[in-house]
């Protein structure tokens, strides 16, 4: 499912025009993002969380020319979901 797809499935469920309901999941997104920049998780019950996980440094390897480098030490965005949310999907999914 895109942004759009997103959109159009909220306005039709919600009778609120496509345009206001793209205001608002943008909103909600930078929002997202801006609390992610200040190192402030986001946690939204029943559903999960957007946080911050810390990559330690580690060595890669560049096969393609057969030298190392070194990945420095580093943020990056992640979602946890929910215990409820995660054991809804396990129950209602199959694997393929």
């Amino acid at each position: 499912m895109t942004k759009a797809d997103l959109v159009a499935e909220i306005a039709t469920k919600t009778g609120v025009e496509k345009a206001q309901v793209q205001d608002v999941v943008e909103a909600f997104m930078g929002t997202v993002k801006a609390s992610l920049l200040k190192k402030e998780n986001v946690y939204l019950r029943g559903f999960g969380s957007f946080i911050i996980k810390a990559r330690a440094q580690k060595t890669g390897r560049n096969i393609s020319k057969g030298t190392t480098l070194n990945i420095p030490a580093h943020n990056i965005p992640a979602f946890k979901p929910a215990k409820s949310f995660a054991n809804t999907i396990k129950a209602k999914t199959k694997v393929k």
